[in-house]
């Protein structure tokens, strides 16, 4: 088999995250904070593990601003719903997944919240500036869309928003794992990631890094494990926003994706992604009947001709090799692209890919 599907979910995972969950499963995974024995002990210490690996990774203010969630999807409500005000504008990027743009859409039925789409071609600066109103309070993007991996920079959006007094909320779904996100250098006022797609995690975990000192509503309610007499959830964070039972194996897994990410390097994972997609984006062009699509970054959307994308990818499956098609959750990039009646076939590259799967996808891509 072929596994061409990352921006999904990555697979394989490597060796030490599938022994480091399977360690947590097998001999100590107890309910962290919810007890003072050594399962739920030990539990706890990873869990605080895991937070302080973030920050490391993403030069973030301190572990207890890292918010567990069971997504980026999750991450993204909470930063979104609990920032946003009734009655305010709102700028995001014409390369938005579901996972942002329908939170966004919500406000809007719900409190009176409009917005408007940025070109993220070209000058972003003046795309951007041209669209801010006396009511803009917010930017809301992704930095690298899951369709065509164009990448938006995390530098300029940073300087936009502190030039124009707003608050950036940032979707780091498809880039983090992949290239390196210094929160110091380039802040941003919330940011939301899964563990599971270049992270190397499994699903079920994410999180939100709150950099701002706003205070926010809690998003949901339940047990937290400490101020337990009160009918509100905590004021502190990370309690705040962490009701319930936390996914501890998937986040142990996260704790030892970001430590294998460490030991290769993110240069030495950007350099590979970049060499593949290339290769890739050779194999595509080599198809008499293929039409390709802006692809970066270990992303590549393209379609054959007249045969519809779901076609394609079963036939592709048919063969061991497993891509994804239609619009993957962003139907305003596919408008962007001029494919939303249509969609696009999707490779997705891991590091863990090799170069020779390239030629088996060129084989399987001429017989159709």
């Amino acid at each position: 088999m072929i596994y061409l599907d990352n921006a999904a979910t990555s697979f394989p995972k490597p060796p030490e995250v599938i022994k480091a969950t399977l360690d947590c499963i097998k001999n100590w995974c107890g309910n962290s904070g919810r007890s003072s024995h050594a399962l739920s002990m030990k539990t706890g210490e990873k869990i605080y593990k895991a937070r302080e690996a973030v920050c490391e990774l993403l030069s973030a203010p301190s572990p207890e601003r890292v918010i567990f969630t069971s997504g980026a999807t999750a991450a993204l409500n909470i930063a979104i719903k609990t920032t946003i005000l009734p009655e305010t504008h709102v700028l995001i990027s014409d390369m938005e997944h579901n996972s942002t743009l329908r939170p966004i859409c919500k406000l809007k039925r719900t409190c009176g919240v409009s917005y408007s789409v940025f070109n993220s071609t070209g000058n972003l600066a003046k795309n951007i500036e041209k669209l801010i109103k006396s009511n803009t309070k917010y930017i809301v993007t992704t930095v690298k869309s899951n369709v065509t991996g164009k990448e938006i920079p995390l530098n300029e959006l940073s300087e936009l928003a502190r030039r124009h007094s707003l608050k950036l909320i940032i979707d780091a779904s498809q880039m983090i794992g992949h290239k390196n996100i210094n929160l110091i250098n380039t802040p941003c006022d919330l940011l939301a990631a899964p563990a599971h797609k270049g992270l190397f995690g499994l699903q079920g975990a994410g999180f939100l890094v709150i950099s701002d000192d706003t205070i926010r509503d809690s998003f949901l309610e339940g047990g937290s494990g400490n101020e337990s007499k009160k009918t509100e959830m905590p004021e502190n964070l990370p309690e705040r926003f962490e009701a319930g039972t936390l996914p501890s194996p998937a986040i142990v897994s996260l704790l030892s994706g970001i430590e294998y990410i460490k030991r290769v390097g993110l240069s030495e994972i950007e350099e590979k992604l970049e060499l593949l997609t290339e290769r890739y984006i050779e194999v595509i062009r080599s198809i008499k009947k293929a039409v390709l699509y802006e692809c970066e970054s270990g992303i590549i959307s393209f379609n054959m001709g007249g045969i519809p994308a779901e076609i394609v990818a079963s036939e592709l499956n048919k063969r061991g090799i497993c891509v994804r098609a239609g619009l993957h959750c962003a139907p305003i990039a596919h408008k962007k692209l001029g494919t939303q009646d249509i969609g696009t076939v999707r490779i997705s590259l891991s590091y863990l890919n090799s170069f020779g799967e390239a030629d088996a996808v060129y084989k399987a891509l001429r017989a159709l």
